[in-house]
């Protein structure tokens, strides 16, 4: 079974554009977790352009009334993901299940890639370190290549995020003319690196640009442990609602 965590920064952004606090992300997130999600996804990024710090100990408050429930933190560990966490952690509250480290620049508008080996993912081993320490898992996201994964491993991770956002782009166009053979070669990368992962002792997650459309195969295929859905999430939700498009997640990641 994959767990489904889901990524509510679109409706932060969403309040973000007003200052009524309309649509409220604690209600929203509840009903997200009523329905069944596994978890709750955030990336906090420095400019607070979707979630902002203030929301971090409430969405973490209201994870811990769902029992087995996750939270997982998500940003760039060379910016203020540091901060926040120790924020959490100082006030009181438990340190986020886990914590993914992903190597967004400032002037991006979403996650483009993953971390590389070598030099990059040398420099985050000792955050690894500081956040097991502070108690949480700690998941490194990387693209589809296996020395990445051995080297995230070297480094310490529990786990890596395979960055799907290269699979999700191939299937767009494969979904239009049911090209088997062409799915097989947009998911056969992943396939890789989750084995390479899996053999170096880590856990696999994957996220980015998953939809309902595309998340099948890659359920199949790869099997991941976690998937964090988020842009695609909300989209569905403006259509049939959050409740059962949190549903309709479940039960895809949960038929396994």
């Amino acid at each position: 079974m994959t767990h489904f965590s889901a990524n509510v920064n679109r409706i932060a952004l969403l309040r973000n554009s007003r200052d009524n606090g309309l649509p409220d992300l604690i209600a929203c997130a509840r009903i997200v977790l009523e329905a069944g999600a596994d978890g709750i996804t955030v990336h906090p990024r420095p400019d607070e352009r979707h979630i902002r710090a203030s929301d971090i100990a409430p969405l973490s408050a209201l994870v811990r009334e769902f029992p087995a429930r996750e939270f997982n933190i998500e940003g760039n560990p060379h910016h203020n993901l540091v901060t926040i966490v120790e924020r959490l952690v100082a006030g009181g509250q438990r340190p986020p299940d886990q914590v993914t480290l992903v190597p967004d620049a400032l002037n991006v508008p979403t996650s483009n890639r993953g971390f590389a080996p070598g030099d990059e993912m040398i420099a985050v081993a000792p955050l690894i370190a500081k956040f097991k320490a502070m108690g949480s898992r700690v998941s490194v996201f990387i693209d589809a290549d296996t020395s990445a994964a051995r080297a995230a491993a070297d480094a310490g991770a529990d786990r890596v995020e395979l960055y799907t956002e290269p699979y999700a782009h191939a299937m767009a166009s494969v979904a239009a003319r049911a090209d088997t053979a062409a799915s097989a070669h947009a998911v056969a990368p992943f396939i890789a690196a989750a084995r390479a992962a899996r053999a170096a002792g880590l856990a696999v997650n994957a996220g980015h640009d998953l939809n309902l459309v595309n998340l099948p195969l890659l359920l199949h295929e790869v099997a991941p442990d976690e998937v964090s859905i988020g842009h695609a999430f909300v989209a569905d939700a403006l259509l049939m609602g959050l409740a059962e498009t949190t549903r309709a997640y479940c039960r895809l990641c949960h038929a396994g």
